[in-house]
């Protein structure tokens, strides 16, 4: 992804505060570790537990001697297609990610049969459903869907998310159901040449990245189907403001190719995040027993006050630091 990255912005024409040599010296000082197999960094033990967030995405307990600290990174506690929920451990001071504080999640299998219901309605008109999807997770955790639950479609799947979909069959420890995962891929049609684009134009549903819409063969998709109002946009992440995402949520339009272009569709967005909502993050860090939480990675109006807030209820000191400002926890 970080070379990937680096052709984007050399093809964009944006700048990066790295180069490839920075690239090779970072993979070549990587060191890797096993869940729940302790370490030692100096006199810390440090030991990695998954975080149900994507595959291989940790959170780091470090036992300093006097404290058990943990370090939650993205996490959710609820299980995926791809990958198990996050599982609490003691600790006496806990670094929780608070991205959706004040936000719930809706339930996961009715946001689902939403979902599929929408699907249906447009095939049922003969329209294709365009799908943008994150790369890693998003993308493979849709086709995994739909292969359990709408094996009859016509599914077709593009972008970067083939690449990491490979990558994650060759780290199976690392996934909920690697069965699942190879047999949706068996199954799933993978886009790889421009005749196979032209065939998934009218295919039932397409998968692919970005899953902001702010680039990949999405893009080229939505540039052809847009024409046709029986195909529909169905979102099913996040859209941060600025993305083609948002702009097409908030007003109609997105840039293609440099041109601003109205997008006459029915756009539809379902939320299928594998981060903690509310709840999970409240109750989490509950059983955690954390006598201090330090919540980050959190909007500072929105979302910060009232995740400190369920947290002090609950008898833990609730630290908020900001940005560059230093902090002393005990």
């Amino acid at each position: 992804m970080w070379y990937d990255c680096h052709k984007v912005s050399s093809i964009e024409g944006y700048p990066l505060a790295w180069d490839k040599r920075d690239i090779d010296i970072a993979v070549a000082s990587w060191t890797t570790h096993g869940w729940s197999e302790p370490w030692q960094h100096g006199p810390w033990t440090c030991t990695f537990y998954p975080a149900g967030h994507i595959p291989g995405a940790v959170m780091l307990r470090v036992d300093t001697g006097a404290y058990r600290v943990m370090f939650t990174g993205d996490f959710d506690t609820r299980d995926s297609p791809l990958v198990a929920g996050a599982q609490p451990q003691d600790v006496d001071i806990l670094f929780l990610e608070g991205t959706y504080g004040g936000r719930s999640h809706p339930d996961q299998e009715e946001e689902l049969e939403r979902f599929l219901a929408r699907i249906d309605q447009v095939v049922a008109r003969g329209g294709t459903a365009l799908i943008p999807a994150f790369a890693n997770g998003r993308t493979q955790d849709v086709i995994m869907r739909l292969h359990k639950h709408r094996p009859h479609l016509n599914v077709h799947v593009n972008g970067m998310g083939k690449l990491i979909a490979q990558h994650q069959m060759e780290h199976e420890h690392l996934l909920r159901d690697p069965t699942a995962l190879r047999k949706a891929w068996s199954w799933v049609k993978r886009i790889s040449s421009k005749s196979d684009r032209k065939r998934a134009l009218d295919a039932d549903v397409i998968v692919s990245t970005s899953g902001m819409l702010d680039g990949g063969p999405a893009l080229w998709f939505l540039n052809r189907l847009r024409h046709d109002s029986r195909n529909a946009i169905l979102l099913t992440g996040y859209q941060a403001r600025g993305s083609g995402g948002r702009s097409l949520l908030d007003n109609g339009r997105l840039e293609i190719y440099g041109n601003m272009t109205h997008i006459d569709l029915e756009i539809d967005q379902f939320s299928f995040s594998t981060h903690a909502g509310h709840d999970e993050i409240v109750e989490f860090a509950k059983a955690c027993n954390a006598k201090h939480v330090v919540i980050y990675h959190s909007d500072p109006s929105h979302a910060r006050p009232p995740l400190a807030e369920a947290l002090e209820a609950n008898g833990h000191t609730v630290h908020t630091p900001e940005n560059g400002v230093p902090y002393t926890i005990v």
